[in-house]
């Protein structure tokens, strides 16, 4: 349940239904609510509750600034990915090394990035969404190591898939804690010169 979800369950409680009652998802219309095909509308975003007055200016606030940040970081993320691509092709039965590269470097950087934002710097409210929604998800391409994978699989190398698969994930998530604890050791190192 999501912060301030409990308030909204409260208000919109049908008097048949005793309050708390009614799991509330984000999706729930507003009592009465209909688009113009008469249908209820759907929440654009999950996290945001459309009930609660304060999170519904959340998706007010800039939208086409936020967006066109994001899409300009995927555009150069993208571009470094297929730098990588173009540097270290693979066959359909070769380990993809640059896939490979993509996400373990991009997850070590997300996790500087997050040390950085969160700890370390006044960061600026655009910052990370364009680097880290925008330049590192565009760089990172998960979706692709399955696919991938799923072509190893079909090449006949499935212990290549497998040992694939599996040191993508292990190294994506090993990376990304030694790019956050680089990170604190380097912050608490420069704050104590």
């Amino acid at each position: 349940m999501t912060h301030g979800q409990g308030a909204a369950m409260d208000e919109h409680a049908s008097p048949q239904e005793p309050t708390g009652s009614h799991e509330h998802r984000a999706d729930d219309p507003a009592p009465g609510a209909t688009t113009d095909a008469g249908r209820p509308p759907v929440a654009t975003d999950p996290d945001v509750d459309l009930h609660v007055p304060q999170q519904r200016q959340e998706l007010r606030r800039h939208p086409v600034v936020l967006l066109g940040t994001i899409a300009a970081g995927g555009v150069l993320g993208a571009f470094g990915r297929y730098g990588l691509s173009v540097a270290m092709p693979h066959g359909q039965s070769g380990f993809p090394w640059s896939t490979f590269l993509a996400n373990v470097s991009g997850a070590f950087l997300i996790g500087v990035l997050m040390v950085l934002i969160a700890e370390v710097l006044p960061a600026h409210p655009l910052l990370r969404p364009f680097l880290g929604v925008g330049v590192l998800g565009g760089y990172t391409t998960f979706s692709t190591s399955i696919v991938d994978t799923r072509q190893l699989v079909v090449a006949g190398t499935a212990r290549t898939a497998l040992l694939y698969l599996l040191a993508t994930l292990v190294c994506a998530v090993l990376a990304s804690l030694a790019g956050t604890l680089l990170a604190r050791t380097l912050a608490a190192r420069g704050g104590r010169a």
